[in-house]
């Protein structure tokens, strides 16, 4: 069941301040500049595209087929041949040293933001794409080179009926108030308050989207672009790790990390053997499946936002999935780009996926219902300064987008690693800014 995971990946790994590790080399050449601009009639756009996709499980269950055959009664000359790649990321990095490597693909976090004209066709400038949420993550020189496939919220899904068991009825509005309600599950259900899910890693990177969110700051990925050291007190990271920290140290979470896995996760907290995981809206709907699965209710899942406020509300922040993007190489930009557009727009997957679509007027999804009925104040994390924050984040050696650094704060919390919650943030700092005065940021 790596499809599952897999979507998470993409849906949340890449989410947060996306990792670009060195551009990928070659695959250039066709930097033409030529915009794969919207065909203005349907019925004059033909040929066949191949778009690239992680979802795997799509491919294989033929849902992205019955996507293809509705776009296909506006675009009826249009034939859409999917690609469905598990190893996503490894396997188009190495195609795209070549010149074949699709029509319409997700943009992979190996590329450099900088090089996205080399190997994709630019969409129109930032005005053109306004219309879009996140556009500013794949915005070089004024032009936009992907659209984002959706995006999602931040927060903590939970199993409602162990939440009301334990006596908390109203969501946390302090890391301190959710510890006590963590404590309350434990002592009064008898279930692991909350998982970490500290073996299959990318969980752990859930983390780092909640960024902003502690004084609903739309600017806090990009405040970290600089010498600032980012987990001082009073911090973002400073708090959102913090919490981390205190849930293991005060054995609120599974007895041994090491022995967690991510699919057996979903059917535990459906069934009320676990209370409380840290993930991205994505997983709801997931969530909701297993729990039914499992024999739970899916009404017993909800989600909760991050427990902090900022005058008197909530805050969750909005951060994209993977960009779709045209290649440079494509010979039917068009077509291309009518796939796109129709995806995004008229597709309804973000719907049907419960996650946040990426066309700014678009209703917010069903599964953040109780956010919007509690009026928890959204806002669009920006993205403007990744490639910076990348660079120094690379150069530390810290990985806010890898598993490494939270595991080791876990080892720390649990006693399996020497050391204080003090000193691991004051390394982390002194990487963080000796980093940014490297790379003069």
């Amino acid at each position: 069941m790596g499809n599952t995971k897999t979507t998470a990946l993409s849906g949340a790994v890449l989410a947060a301040v996306m990792l670009a590790l060195s551009a990928c080399g070659g695959g250039g050449g066709g930097a033409t500049g030529e915009v794969a601009a919207p065909p203005s009639d349907p019925k004059e756009v033909s040929g066949e595209i191949k778009v690239l996709t992680q979802r795997t499980d799509l491919v294989q269950n033929g849902t992205l087929q019955k996507y293809a055959a509705e776009f296909n009664k506006i675009y009826p000359e249009v034939k859409v041949k999917f690609d469905g790649i598990t190893d996503y990321e490894g396997e188009v990095k190495i195609r795209m040293n070549t010149n074949a490597y699709g029509d319409v693909l997700f943009i992979p976090g190996a590329v450099a933001k900088n090089d996205y004209p080399k190997f994709f066709a630019p969409l129109g400038t930032t005005a053109e794409l306004s219309k879009y949420r996140f556009s500013d993550k794949a915005e070089v020189d004024g032009k936009v080179y992907g659209i984002a496939q959706f995006g999602t919220a931040n927060g903590f899904v939970y199993n409602k009926k162990l939440w009301k068991q334990a006596g908390v009825t109203s969501w946390p509005k302090t890391p301190d108030e959710f510890l006590a309600g963590l404590k309350a599950v434990k002592e009064k259900t008898g279930a692991t308050p909350y998982y970490t899910n500290f073996k299959d890693g990318w969980p752990m990177v859930q983390w780092t989207s909640n960024l902003g969110v502690v004084g609903c700051d739309a600017q806090a990925g990009n405040a970290l672009a600089g010498p600032v050291s980012p987990w001082k007190a009073g911090g973002e990271l400073n708090t959102i790790d913090t919490l981390l920290y205190d849930i293991v140290k005060q054995g609120l979470s599974e007895k041994d990390p090491t022995t967690t896995n991510w699919e057996t996760s979903k059917a535990l907290l459906g069934e009320g053997e676990i209370a409380t995981m840290m993930l991205g809206s994505w997983s709801i709907t997931q969530m909701q499946d297993a729990a039914k699965k499992a024999g739970g209710a899916p009404e017993d899942i909800g989600f909760m936002p991050f427990p902090v406020q900022k005058d008197g509300k909530h805050c969750a922040g909005l951060v994209s999935d993977y960009q779709q993007a045209v290649s440079i190489h494509s010979h039917n930009k068009p077509a291309a780009r009518a796939w796109v557009d129709w995806f995004t727009e008229k597709s309804g997957f973000a719907e049907k996926e419960g996650v946040v679509s990426a066309v700014k007027s678009a209703p917010m999804p069903a599964t953040l219902k109780e956010f919007v009925d509690n009026d928890v104040r959204f806002f669009d994390r920006s993205e403007a300064k990744t490639a910076a924050v990348n660079d120094i984040d690379e150069a530390a050696e810290i990985g806010l987008n890898k598993p490494d650094y939270r595991q080791k704060l876990i080892d720390t919390a649990r006693g399996a690693a020497k050391g204080s919650l003090e000193d691991f943030f004051a390394d982390l700092d002194k990487r963080w800014d000796e980093a940014a005065k490297t790379v003069g940021s």
